[in-house]
């Protein structure tokens, strides 16, 4: 007899932290916030985006003029190389080696001054929408926001909502 009183009250233990487990995953409230949607619909993010195309434009345009005059030089080259004599295709073929080798370096250097700036750029937007979300999971009492995941279900998804304080925020 001493055994089955034993089994019930386990069992009976075992209820109440089954529905004590349930009361509280009832209340804790997850959310998630698509990043990829913040870079992308964020009025913060499509001004940095504005303001790196202003900045790159000038730099841009020059390389791609430089590669258009290198590429109008070597079709020359070509052409006329055959009839070209030894010393002359060779100094010919030397320059332009040489200004490919330049445009190559200058383009190499652009598209990483361009990469530091964008993530600047992208750094101040997430910090912000970070701040955001942080404002947005405290208000309506999240206990979890996730900013990475594999699956989401849609009803747990809060970007919309960080991204209407964020561009509220950004036309004031």
């Amino acid at each position: 007899m001493n055994n089955f009183l034993r089994q019930c009250y386990s069992g009976i233990c075992l209820g109440a932290v089954l529905v004590s487990a349930q009361v509280q995953a009832q209340d804790f409230r997850i959310g998630f916030v698509s990043t990829d949607r913040i870079f992308k619909e964020a009025s913060t993010a499509k001004s940095a985006q504005v303001k790196l195309e202003q900045e790159f434009s000038k730099r841009e345009k020059e390389l791609v003029d430089l590669g258009a005059s290198l590429k109008t030089l070597a079709d020359k080259f070509e052409r006329e190389a055959p009839t070209l004599a030894e010393g002359q295709r060779v100094t010919r073929q030397k320059q332009l080696v040489e200004q490919d080798r330049d445009f190559q370096r200058k383009r190499r250097e652009f598209q990483e001054d361009l990469n530091s700036r964008k993530n600047e750029e992208l750094q101040q937007v997430l910090e912000r929408a970070n701040k955001v979300v942080k404002q947005v999971a405290e208000s309506e009492k999240y206990d979890l926001v996730l900013q990475e995941a594999v699956y989401v279900n849609p009803k747990h998804d809060i970007t919309d909502k960080v991204l209407k304080v964020l561009n509220s925020a950004a036309s004031k």
